[in-house]
């Protein structure tokens, strides 16, 4: 019998059909060996050496699979190809003690019988430089969270981390709020007229793009941190000159200047890596990056997709050829391309994987799997087969029209250009397997020919601002990561979910990622005293060290030392001179009990005064918020035993808990009123919820009685229209609640 080992249980049981009586597959459940919790275990004098330990929960795995190698004639190591995948091999090779005679390695890019028979041709030994390149990772982040989280919990509070990635990701972030809350918004008008054909009715929108010849629209930009935020903004900034621009064209006559009718063609988009996937998914199917990739890990384990972290473009020539078919069986000849489509690849990252992520077998259309998948695993196998189809389908063609008129006025010898145009599908080509989002109804335009006159409707001038630049969503967050070579495929779902974990930041009710203060302290501590750290482009170069390691061009232990010794240096010396009064705020007042500065201090569940002459003065105090809350809950009494009430804090957030503690453990939700009564029950009020996925919501204070909620956030007011509720949108938008009305 031959032993096969990977590391999940789902991809052993596939694994496990494929293979005859011959072959036993089993699971390692993950990594068998790992650096020890509660100590640094990198022996820094002796070239950073690892000390590894089998973790308790994974010593009786290993201890069954120690048995079964002893009595198989051959063990072969199947974990994933990447090099997290390869140091599982290693570690589990070394746990179980196997000679490398005895021991094979496999890879394979998906899960399906022919590709796990051909690997089993071709085992090669375990790849020492991948293995290195794990491990000089995994070190270089113990180093930097193992000595920096103490400096973080001495000048800020207990409890507080530091990661090398997740610090650069907090800083765009931290720096993007910056950015938003400096920006002047500034007024501009947009103008357009409403036209029509002579002897008709069927009105058409122009807008108003040059004056007398000079270009009305302009760019601006906006600089912010490692990017630049193009905003557009129109020369046309005041009410007073937007009402002399509308005077004008109302007494101007209209003719057509140009009529330019063209072909033009649409491609498709290369089909997935870890990064697009992700994007799509989160914008798509509102799915978070973590949830995106325990779904497509899913996937991949039950053989329907290749390995989902991946930078690779590269599609393999029997996927190309299945596609083919199944375009042509499914959509039609016009549909098929002549010969297959190739992407070429900018991205920064490495290429450790072969493959684009697609499904294993694109004849298998997604309907095939309604009713087998979950819900959220049906949804992103779909993405993923529209996505790899389309990238082999024929372009789309569309019909492009522009068209340029003229007003001029006589009276004031003005004239003026504006534009419309529309582009209409002709051919829908890729567009059948993976549409593009938000493609409204465009206003139809009449024909047209050159110097024919039009007659004007009304000309329509409305008031706008300059926008600042937005928060980061999880999908421009990922994004802007891969742009700038900070993380690798595998990383980027960790990075996010790490520092929301870690209360360092949050989600808007947009789902925008924005900073909490504590998150923007800790930021701001780490750029004025480990600026390398949380240097983007340092970070990056030290990911490209990575890549040489794993090429095998660098020794690991040389790039660990040049990052170390000049960090460990720095770090001894600020904990020494950095002070805790310095970086906490202090509140210009003394302390009733010693005469000491009072500061505002962050504990385990928020901020409080105290004294900074702690430990020798324990003097505290509440923040003001807390006092308000006090008095906005004082009176309410424990309904179980007759006691006040009071306000307390706790792992999530405040609440209300009896004052006879711990005789009595009675507690209650603190409700966020907005101040409106709730439009179904009338009764109730709306507060501020949380779903299970954390996700801001507002509802009826009588729920489950009442089941009133809504996503967005209610004005107070009421439609014009139908009564029901105004909601705020985006860039201070507002809608109605009722989706029956618009």
């Amino acid at each position: 019998m031959k032993l096969v080992i990977v590391e999940s249980p789902t991809k052993a049981k596939t694994i496990q059909r494929f293979l005859g009586d011959d072959f036993l597959v089993k699971s390692s459940y993950g990594h068998v060996r790992d650096l020890p919790k509660k100590e640094m275990g990198i022996d820094i004098e002796h070239n950073f050496k690892p000390r590894y330990i089998i973790p308790t929960k994974a010593k009786t795995k290993v201890s069954e699979l120690k048995k079964l190698s002893a009595k198989s004639e051959e063990v072969i190591l199947a974990t994933d190809e990447d090099r997290e995948g390869e140091a599982i091999s290693w570690h589990l090779a070394a746990a179980l003690k196997l000679d490398e005679k005895n021991a094979k390695r496999i890879v394979f890019h998906e899960i399906t019988k022919s590709a796990i028979e051909k690997a089993l041709e071709t085992p090669r030994k375990i790849d020492i430089d991948l293995v290195d390149a794990q491990q000089a990772r995994r070190i270089l982040d113990r180093l930097v969270g193992y000595e920096l989280s103490p400096f973080l919990w001495k000048k800020i509070r207990r409890g507080l981390s530091a990661g090398r990635v997740q610090s650069v990701a907090l800083r765009f972030i931290v720096e993007r709020e910056r950015e938003i809350e400096k920006f002047h918004e500034e007024e501009f008008w947009n103008i357009k007229a409403r036209l029509k054909k002579e002897d008709t009715t069927e009105e058409f929108e122009a807008s108003l793009t040059e004056k007398n010849g000079e270009k009305i629209e302009k760019i601006t930009e906006t600089k912010v941190f490692a990017g630049i935020y193009r905003n557009k903004k129109t020369s046309v900034a005041s009410v007073k000159e937007s009402e002399s621009i509308k005077a004008d064209l109302e007494k101007s006559s209209y003719s057509v200047k140009s009529v330019e009718r063209k072909e033009a063609q649409g491609f498709p988009s290369p089909p997935f890596t870890t990064s697009t996937l992700q994007q799509a998914a989160i914008g798509r199917l509102g799915f978070s990056a973590k949830q995106t990739m325990a779904t497509a890990q899913k996937l991949y384990e039950e053989g329907h997709i290749t390995y989902m972290r991946t930078d690779s473009f590269n599609l393999s020539q029997e996927s190309l050829v299945s596609a083919q078919k199944t375009i042509q069986k499914e959509f039609g000849m016009e549909y098929a391309l002549p010969s297959p489509r190739f992407f070429k690849n900018k991205s920064k990252s490495a290429q450790e994987a072969h493959e684009a992520i697609r499904p294993t077998h694109p004849e298998k259309l997604p309907e095939m799997f309604k009713e087998t998948l979950d819900p959220n695993q049906y949804k992103l196998y779909k993405l993923i087969w529209g996505r790899m189809v389309a990238s082999q389908m024929a372009p789309a063609i569309f019909d492009s029209l522009q068209i340029e008129i003229e007003a001029k006025n006589e009276e004031t010898k003005n004239s003026y250009l504006l534009r419309t145009g529309e582009s209409v599908v002709k051919f829908d080509g890729y567009l059948k397997a993976y549409e593009k989002r938000n493609q409204g109804e465009a206003e139809l335009i009449p024909e047209m020919k050159e110097k024919e006159p039009l007659t004007l409707s009304r000309v329509e001038a409305e008031q706008k601002f300059t926008a600042a630049p937005p928060r980061y969503n999880e999908a421009s967050l990922v994004k802007t990561l891969e742009e700038n070579g900070i993380g690798r495929p595998s990383t980027y779902a960790t990075i996010i979910s790490t520092i929301i974990e870690r209360q360092y930041i949050d989600k808007d009710e947009n789902r925008r990622l924005f900073p909490l203060e504590i998150g923007m302290l800790v930021n701001d501590l780490l750029v004025e005293h480990f600026p390398k750290v949380v240097d983007v482009e340092f970070t990056a170069t030290i990911e490209e060290d990575f890549d040489e390691i794993a090429d095998g061009k660098r020794e690991w232990v040389p790039v660990i030392r040049e990052f170390y010794e000049p960090f460990h240096k720095n770090l001894s010396e600020k904990m020494k001179t950095v002070k805790k009064e310095d970086i906490l705020e202090k509140l210009d007042r003394q302390c009733p009990e010693c005469g000491g500065d009072l500061i505002m201090k962050f504990g385990r569940y928020g901020k409080f005064i105290a004294c900074a002459n702690f430990p020798k003065c324990k003097y505290t105090e509440k923040t003001e918020e807390e006092k308000k809350m006090d008095e906005a809950h004082s009176g309410i009494v424990c309904e179980k035993c007759g006691s006040p009430m009071v306000v307390k804090r706790g792992r999530f957030g405040t609440f209300l808990g009896c004052s006879n503690y711990p005789n009595c453990k009675n507690i209650k939700k603190i409700e966020k009123k907005l101040g409106i009564a709730c439009p179904k029950c009338v009764e109730g009020d709306i507060i501020e919820l949380r779903s299970k996925k954390k996700r801001l919501f507002y509802g009826c204070s009588r729920y489950p009685n009442c089941d009133f909620a809504l996503w967005n956030k209610p004005t107070g007011q009421k439609c014009p229209k139908c009564n029901s509720l105004l909601v705020e949108l985006p860039k201070g938008k507002t809608k109605c609640s009722n989706k029956e009305c618009k």
